[in-house]
């Protein structure tokens, strides 16, 4: 068999663990985590281009502007419903490379399509779609991850490769003004387009938003090819993972993750062309990375954390402070003929965006010991049942893991989509943001009841 797959592979072994484990596990995350930053990179490039559209030619409205940021998330939380299965049936060394190579597809022709304002909408509109290659990535990627750790570091591994992958978000709304700024490929990247600056004219290379990232991709996908390895005890067909569908928590952690990665993927998608809507004096590419920043930033806190308190206490709070962040955002809005308030409106942000990162760590910190605790009780005392749970519970809750953040996904989608409907029927983003209040009362009680209060189901 290939020297790329690990034919025995124990993580609970303390003494295997520290011979060997430990290094080879500790390698595939750090080559899955630039891999992953680079999907997110992809995934959320429509929220930085979007807003500088209108300076490269393009005319389009706040409603279809809107529709551009939220369809990667579409595309992307519909493809890791799939891609969350197919890590055991392929490898993760296999898959990770080929997955993170389909990046190229979207980076290339929105530099090409974004060298032309005659570009047409639906073009636009199909490259959108296509970003959700890099939204699909997660599912795949943390389900691998999750086979590598054993359960008492599964919470800081799997914070690691999602808190640092989501930096991409943060990476790609402040790199992206900055190459758009300067003929970085000189004359191969294309012509400059040439907008009004006051009384002056400046140039800038929208095209570079999709360009710049090309060789970054290429060499992260030969490092996963290269460098990565497959758990052979890690494959299972669908049908062995397709158990997932008739476990309760699988549903009830799919819907506590549209809580938390939901609303930081859609904040980070609207919030720049919200920022822009409300505060029209304030150029928003300018502050628009330090909310995903503190966000990635949080994701492994919240992980190791929860290692230390237990992931449902986390969760509770962090969803809890949730609601109070998005209460003080409302406050901050321009309302009855007042200009509101951009410092409180970005600060209230930032603090909602900490607490999303707390609360992916959290959540993902749940999913591993509820399907292991699960399965041990099943077991009962015996063995070679205890044994045959244990690595029932790592396919499941890897299933779980890429499952709950493809519907988690979904957030990325309606949270911009609420935006701009809210601003066309009411002129106002209120609307929108007394539903995501709503919502996150409902994550509180799912959380207390099944997994926080005292004599809980199951307490994690």
């Amino acid at each position: 068999m290939s020297s790329t797959v690990l034919t025995r592979w124990e993580p609970e072994n303390a003494a295997f663990w520290q011979d060997k484990g430990e290094s080879i596990a500790y390698r595939n995350l750090w080559i899955s985590i630039p891999a992953l930053m680079l999907a997110f990179v992809v995934w959320m490039l429509w929220s930085v281009v979007a807003v500088n559209l209108d300076r490269a030619g393009f005319q389009f409205s706040k409603n279809q502007l809107f529709w551009l940021t939220a369809l990667p998330a579409l595309s992307g939380a519909t493809l890791r419903i799939f891609y969350s299965f197919l890590v055991p049936i392929f490898g993760g060394r296999r898959f990770t490379a080929i997955s993170t190579a389909l990046l190229l597809i979207p980076a290339l022709g929105m530099g090409f399509a974004l060298r032309d304002p005659s570009t047409s909408y639906p073009t636009l509109l199909v490259l959108a779609l296509l970003c959700g290659f890099g939204g699909a990535n997660f599912s795949s990627s943390m389900a691998n991850i999750s086979f590598f750790f054993p359960k008492a570091k599964k919470g800081l591994a799997t914070g690691l490769n999602a808190g640092i992958g989501n930096l991409g978000v943060s990476v790609v709304q402040f790199v992206t003004p900055l190459v758009i700024s300067l003929a970085v490929f000189g004359t191969l990247g294309g012509d400059a387009q040439t907008y009004q600056a006051g009384d002056t004219s400046q140039q800038f290379w929208l095209q570079n938003a999709g360009f710049i990232w090309v060789p970054f991709i290429v060499v992260a996908s030969l490092a996963a090819w290269f460098g990565m390895n497959d758990i052979a005890d890690a494959r299972a067909s669908f049908a062995e993972q397709a158990v997932i569908f008739q476990r309760k928590h699988n549903w009830l952690m799919c819907w506590l993750y549209v809580g938390t990665f939901g609303s930081f993927i859609g904040f980070s998608a609207g919030l720049a062309l919200l920022t822009k809507s409300q505060f029209p004096g304030v150029n928003p590419t300018a502050y628009a990375f330090l909310g995903p920043l503190v966000g990635a930033l949080t994701r492994p806190v919240g992980g190791w954390i929860s290692d230390k308190l237990g992931g449902a206490r986390v969760t509770l709070w962090t969803f809890i402070g949730m609601i109070l962040a998005v209460c003080a955002v409302l406050t901050a809005l321009p309302a009855n003929g007042d200009a509101g308030n951009f410092p409180a409106f970005l600060g209230a942000f930032i603090v909602l965006f900490a607490l999303t990162g707390i609360g992916n760590g959290s959540t993902f910190r749940m999913i591993p010991v509820i399907f292991l605790t699960e399965r041990q009780r099943a077991a009962g005392k015996d063995a070679a049942a205890q044994r045959q749970a244990l690595q029932d519970a790592g396919k499941e809750s890897a299933a779980v893991l890429g499952f709950s953040g493809a519907i988690g996904a979904y957030g990325g989608f309606f949270i911009p989509k609420s935006f701009g409907t809210s601003l066309e029927m009411t002129g106002s983003p209120e609307a929108a943001l007394y539903c995501f209040i709503a919502f996150y009362i409902s994550c509180v009680l799912v959380t207390w009841w099944y997994y926080a209060r005292r004599n809980a189901p199951m307490p994690c």
